[in-house]
């Protein structure tokens, strides 16, 4: 079992729930869809609360999951620049974290995310806050990925269905892979096939 480590947490961390995405590959809205029993954003934010950020936002054009964030502590951050790509809600995320040491972005779509994972990038941050931190496994980079402040300006600037990778593959030597308490965390939801049981 994967212990949890405390960081140690002078550094101001903020969080990033990207739930903007059309789901073309899924087929509909895959936010809205069960794993065991209970939806995909809801499993996330459940995952993200009980940890130690300075602030926390969901990114969204979806009234559901935007009405839910604050019961997890997350405040709603409309997105209705979407159709452009995941470039718009990075930019949200970005400057709604704005004066903090960081910025963790997460995604909907991984229902066996834990919280003791995270909590290992955010210890792993606070003994290399000059670097960038990703979630791993056996040396494949996933999600969530944790940006230093003074790379925000890079993520403000990005445009058009880009991510984060754009600006991690310019500071490759910044990189910091963080393992997973399991592989199956790393794991996401494409296609409803990938769904776990309910």
């Amino acid at each position: 079992m994967c212990r949890p480590v405390s960081p140690a947490a002078p550094l101001r961390v903020g969080c990033v729930l990207m739930a903007s995405g059309f789901g073309r590959r899924f087929g509909g809205n895959k936010l809205l869809a069960q794993a065991e029993g209970e939806p995909l954003y809801l499993r996330a934010m459940a995952a993200l609360s009980p940890l130690p950020f300075a602030r926390r936002v969901v990114v969204s054009r979806f009234e559901p999951v935007l009405r839910a964030g604050p019961a997890y502590g997350f405040a709603p951050v409309w997105n209705a620049a979407a159709a452009e790509g995941i470039a718009a809600t990075v930019r949200l995320g970005t400057a709604a974290l704005e004066g903090l040491d960081g910025a963790l972005f997460a995604v909907c779509d991984q229902p066996f995310l834990t919280t003791e994972s995270i909590f290992r990038l955010l210890h792993s941050f606070e003994e290399s806050p000059q670097n960038i931190h990703a979630l791993s496994w056996a040396g494949r980079r996933g999600n969530p990925v944790l940006f230093p402040a003074d790379l925000f300006p890079e993520l403000l600037a990005l445009t058009g269905d880009v991510g984060g990778g754009r600006v991690i593959k310019r500071h490759p030597d910044r990189l910091t892979l963080v393992e997973a308490c399991s592989p199956r965390e790393l794991e996401d939801v494409d296609c409803p096939e990938d769904l776990p049981p309910r």
